[in-house]
């Protein structure tokens, strides 16, 4: 029985050894990122409450039939305009609801409170969109999932007051695909339908990289000096169109120098 009692303790042991590096390596993949939502309140952010709560350690964002909206909200995160930064958070949406996370984005006040103009990590449960880089109020599809995009170097400040000359069908004309992550459709199904996902920005410099699930889905090098933007507001989004849920937790974000 002795003996059994030291074999059993030595398998403990060993098996703990065996994990430790796990443990050290989850720990160090996290290293430099802070919360930014506490989980159980919406202090630092700012939104429009008929449409922005806190339930069960989530942000909800909803639309009811009630709640019907006239154009897209956001709920912001007021703690800081973030310039180059990852950010993680987990998400969840019903499969009619289209949102996005903002970053690098401007508000549009006075004129249209909860409204950001800036880059966004597309998400809709769909899965039409999700991963793709939109620039909402903006230059529109700036590259669609599974594209490595480089967005035209333009100089002319004329450019920023006649953005629709320049888009056809949602999408930013003056902008060359260089390469590919993969087809659209089968990175698709490595996104989860009305279930939690992980999403991850690298957003560094004029590179903007988008992530579901450990994958890259869009790869955007921005060289247009009149519309790109170098830092700005973060938030997310409850989009125009019918009741829908969308669910935000676990969101953490590192600064890169």
């Amino acid at each position: 029985m002795k003996t059994n009692l030291h074999k059993f303790i030595w398998l403990f042991v060993s098996l703990l050894a065996i994990q430790a590096p796990s443990f050290g390596q989850n720990k160090q993949l996290e290293k430099g990122f802070k919360s930014i939502f506490n989980g159980t309140s919406l202090q630092g952010w700012d939104g429009d409450p008929a449409y922005w709560r806190v339930e069960n350690g989530s942000i909800i964002g909803e639309i009811t039939p009630q709640t019907i909206l006239k154009r897209n909200t956001f709920l912001i995160y007021r703690d800081a305009q973030p310039a180059d930064f990852e950010l993680k958070a987990e998400f969840k949406i019903s499969k009619g609801g289209n949102t996005g996370i903002n970053y690098r984005s401007e508000e549009l006040l006075p004129d249209l409170p909860f409204a950001l103009k800036g880059y966004q990590a597309d998400i809709d449960g769909e899965i039409r969109y999700t991963g793709q880089n939109y620039e909402e109020r903006g230059r529109t599809t700036l590259a669609y999932r599974g594209e490595i995009v480089s967005v035209n170097e333009q100089t002319d400040p004329a450019m920023k007051t006649n953005l629709r000359a320049f888009s056809q069908n949602n999408a930013w004309l003056p902008r060359t695909v260089t390469g590919s992550l993969g087809n659209k459709d089968s990175l698709k199904t490595s996104i989860k339908s009305e279930d939690w996902n992980e999403v991850h920005l690298v957003i560094k410099g004029k590179r903007l990289q988008h992530f579901v699930n450990g994958i890259l889905m869009s790869d955007v090098t921005d060289l247009d000096q009149v519309n790109g933007k170098t830092s700005g507001w973060l938030g997310v989004q409850v989009h125009v169109g019918p009741p829908m849920k969308v669910e935000f937790k676990n969101i953490r974000i590192k600064n890169l120098k």
